[in-house]
């Protein structure tokens, strides 16, 4: 089975640089720096265009992922947008306020995406990460029809979370894909790989040689600014052509 590499990008950038790399698959978001929030429209109409599928990460604000109605209401309305600009799939999650995934929220979502007329992907994001069984709540996610969890195995980053990552590909067989990410790079590849997972997550980013220091005196920048690379995203791509089967 193929091996593939989604790349998760935040501007018009690094969809360019996520195509020329190699990558298979985009995840397009903003504020990749507290860990993905819904895009905008305009960049949504960018990405639409790019020649690999892309996927759209529904998550209307950064902290938990426990969401009011109003809050529910928002990413599915981003569930149709994704739909109607034409992307391959959506990447959403909700808990409870114990960590457990928020079944009927999700299931909910799950309907609208079904409702677009259009056959989109489902991901179910790293809330999963919080979960205190993710085994059971991997049976969950399979019940609700998902196509594939993005884990780093209830670790903060996937290279420690490997016998979680192990027992979830495990259990879940051919019934949903496991989406290794979080931390994932050349280094850390090849262990993560020895998991059995065939699908992987990264954000493939450099920093840039300025950190703007102007930008960040105006608090319009902290820190120096980090982009999409292909380079980077060409070596995972072939990384993953040449590490052994686990």
């Amino acid at each position: 089975m193929r091996r593939l590499l989604e790349v998760c990008v935040e501007d018009v950038a690094g969809i360019e640089a996520a195509v020329a790399g190699g990558a298979h698959r985009i995840e397009l978001c903003a504020a990749l720096a507290v860990g993905g929030l819904t895009p905008p429209a305009s960049l949504i109409a960018v990405a639409s265009q790019a020649p690999i599928p892309v996927h759209l990460l529904a998550r209307p604000r950064d902290g938990n992922f426990t969401y009011t109605a109003a809050e529910a209401a928002l990413v599915a309305a981003d569930i149709h947008a994704a739909a109607e600009a034409g992307l391959a799939g959506v990447v959403i999650g909700a808990s409870r306020a114990d960590y457990r995934l928020d079944a009927t929220m999700l299931s909910d979502w799950v309907a609208v995406a079904r409702g677009t007329g259009r056959p989109l992907s489902l991901t179910l994001h790293r809330a999963f990460d919080l979960c205190p069984d993710p085994l059971a709540e991997l049976e969950i996610a399979i019940g609700l029809g998902f196509d594939r969890i993005l884990t780093s195995g209830s670790a903060p980053k996937a290279i420690d979370g490997r016998e979680t990552l192990a027992a979830l590909v495990r259990a879940a067989g051919n019934r949903l894909t496991i989406l290794a990410g979080s931390g994932i790079d050349a280094t850390t590849l090849p262990p993560i790989l020895e998991t059995g997972v065939r699908e992987v997550h990264a954000s493939c980013r450099s920093a840039q040689e300025s950190a703007g220091a102007r930008e960040t005196a105006f608090s319009f920048q902290a820190g120096p600014r980090l982009a999409t690379d292909a380079a980077k995203v060409s070596a995972l791509c072939k990384l993953l052509e040449t590490q052994p089967s686990a």
